[in-house]
């Protein structure tokens, strides 16, 4: 099989090269099990090179209301009064430690995204 790590872009490069040309092989044949690991491989390198960045917390919260279909009076026994809600969609206002963990414990949303820092509007006052 003859396939080592990717330790280069070129490597990198190189292996989606052979991706793409055993893209429609069949499984539990050689060509497919060498896609199967040039895949793992390809994973492995892009975590490490190219993480993902962790979502925005508001856009996280806008996204989560609107893929449930949820508007910001359903969100008042977690995060207040509708005007505080909208504050802090806002970005007029902050997520609260007790908002956070509200959203976690009740809605399931992660922890790790909603403690995430973000900026705040600045207020015209």
């Amino acid at each position: 099989m003859n396939i080592r790590p990717l330790k280069t872009e070129t490597d990198y490069d190189a292996a989606l090269r052979e991706i793409e040309q055993l893209f429609d092989a069949a499984p539990n044949t050689p060509e497919g099990d060498r896609l199967d690991v040039l895949t793992t491989l390809v994973e492995a390198y892009e975590a490490q090179h190219e993480p993902i960045p962790e979502p925005d917390p508001i856009e996280a919260l806008k996204y989560y209301m609107e893929s449930r279909g949820l508007t910001v009076r359903d969100l008042e026994p977690l995060l207040g009064n509708q005007h505080k809600i909208v504050d802090v969609l806002e970005r007029k206002r902050p997520l609260s430690l007790p908002m956070i963990r509200r959203l976690h414990d009740r809605l399931g949303m992660s922890a790790d995204i909603l403690i995430q820092p973000y900026k705040l509007l600045k207020s015209a006052a």
